[in-house]
């Protein structure tokens, strides 16, 4: 066959899709390219063999893993034997050449990270979603402009992720069953990715209070959204409609997703949900939310844990208060302990909360940080110590929602407030 007498640059590229499972691919460089692209191809399956005197830590931790294979030298000839693609990847020209020019004669596609109008092939930018591959890339080695690439790419996906972008006949059934939605701590972005997938593809949208509200104005038209925070305000006569409502639901073919704030399991009911769905013969899945007691402090700029500082946090529930009978928080054990306590429901209770700390021997100037509406716009943070705690609360007028963060995590946080003088 005679070749083309136009040079490859002034062709359009042909998009396909290598199918690299079990085959040898050669990349030779152990630099941040080759740290970049060998991730995906092991992920693809690929057989990585990977040849350069020297790699990035992040190569050589993929190497002890045994991931892929590293000859430590130069190029060699023999590299290429039985490879079906290449990455060419060195900082020498001359290599880069050379490795390019011996796969030409052996019929390898091979990528050349520093001349694409070089190379018989490219890499595209890849985004995922939802079993869909995104690639994009120039019409031509001419056209081949990696930003603007990743950045439609980035776009498209974006759209694919949030619902805007989808097939034309994407009108398949839905599957029956319930999927738990951890919202995050309130700013809708904040939400994983697989959080809003789930509540864009549900037939049925059960959300509480506290869940994220602008994401219920994204979904599609007719998703019906049902605000439990309406029903009656029994908590268990509550918690039992609620499960009703979900598993009748999914029991008559629908995909329901109930949607919570922050995740599903720290203090909410969101377990007792999987239970009444398993009990029903449901299937029921959860996507867990951004955790509000870790989240919240944290959006605040307060770190609950912090090296030579603390070396334990733990998190309570203060909606019962001090020797209510039901409660099964054993206070004075928490007393003792010396690192950070974070509270959570405890605005009401939280001056009978400082004061069984205080007698326990909690120090009457240990910092508090109370961070109100965390990470939405009118998120503020109130500082007391725990002696002055429920003074502060009133003067301050906290209202729920509202974590508070009681440990010396707070000094660190406000060190101007707390001076170290005063620890």
């Amino acid at each position: 066959m005679t070749p083309h007498p136009h040079p490859p640059g002034d062709f359009p590229t042909y998009p396909t899709g290598l199918r690299l499972a079990g085959r040898k691919v050669l990349v030779v460089g152990g630099g941040n390219v080759a740290q970049r692209r060998v991730p995906t191809l092991i992920a693809a399956g690929a057989v990585v063999l990977l040849v350069s005197p020297e790699v990035t830590p992040a190569i050589e931790g993929l190497v002890g893993s045994g991931e892929i294979t590293w000859v430590r030298r130069g190029f060699a000839d023999v590299d290429l034997d039985d490879a079906w693609y290449v990455l060419a990847a060195t900082d020498d020209t001359e290599v880069n050449e050379r490795i390019s020019v011996l796969a030409e004669q052996q019929r390898i596609f091979c990528v050349r990270a520093d001349d694409a109008y070089a190379a018989t092939a490219f890499t595209p930018a890849v985004g995922s979603h939802a079993g869909v591959t995104v690639a994009v890339m120039g019409s031509s080695a001419a056209d081949r402009n990696p930003r603007r690439s990743a950045g439609v790419r980035d776009d498209i996906v974006a759209g694919m992720r949030e619902g805007s972008v989808a097939s034309r006949h994407h009108d398949v059934p839905s599957t029956p069953g319930v999927v738990l939605v951890g919202g995050g701590p309130g700013d809708p972005e904040l939400i994983s990715v697989a959080g809003r997938k789930a509540l864009m593809e549900a037939d049925l949208v059960v959300a509480d209070r506290l869940a994220p509200r602008e994401l219920l104005a994204e979904l599609p038209s007719d998703t019906e959204i049902i605000d439990v925070a309406k029903l009656p305000r029994g908590r268990s006569t509550t918690q039992e409609q609620i499960n009703t409502i979900i598993v009748d639901a999914a029991l008559a073919g629908r995909r329901v997703a109930r949607f919570k704030g922050g995740d599903n399991f720290v203090f909410g009911r969101g377990y007792e949900e999987v239970l009444a769905c398993r009990a029903a013969g449901v299937e029921v899945s959860v996507i867990p939310g951004i955790s509000s007691p870790l989240a919240v402090p944290a959006a605040a700029g307060i770190p609950v844990t912090h090296r030579g500082v603390t070396h334990d946090l733990t998190i309570v529930s203060g909606h019962l208060p001090p020797g209510h009978p039901e409660s099964l928080v054993q206070w004075g054990a928490l007393a003792n302990l010396r690192g950070t306590i974070v509270l959570m429901m405890a605005v009401e209770n939280a001056p009978m909360i400082a004061e069984v700390l205080l007698r326990g021997g909690r120090p009457a100037g240990t910092p508090v940080g109370i961070v109100c509406d965390g990470t939405m716009p009118t998120e503020r943070t109130v500082l007391a110590t725990l002696g002055s705690l429920a003074e502060t609360i009133t003067a301050e007028r906290v209202l729920p929602p509202a974590i508070i963060v009681i440990g010396e995590v707070v000094r660190v946080a406000h060190p101007d407030r707390f001076p170290p003088s005063e620890a």
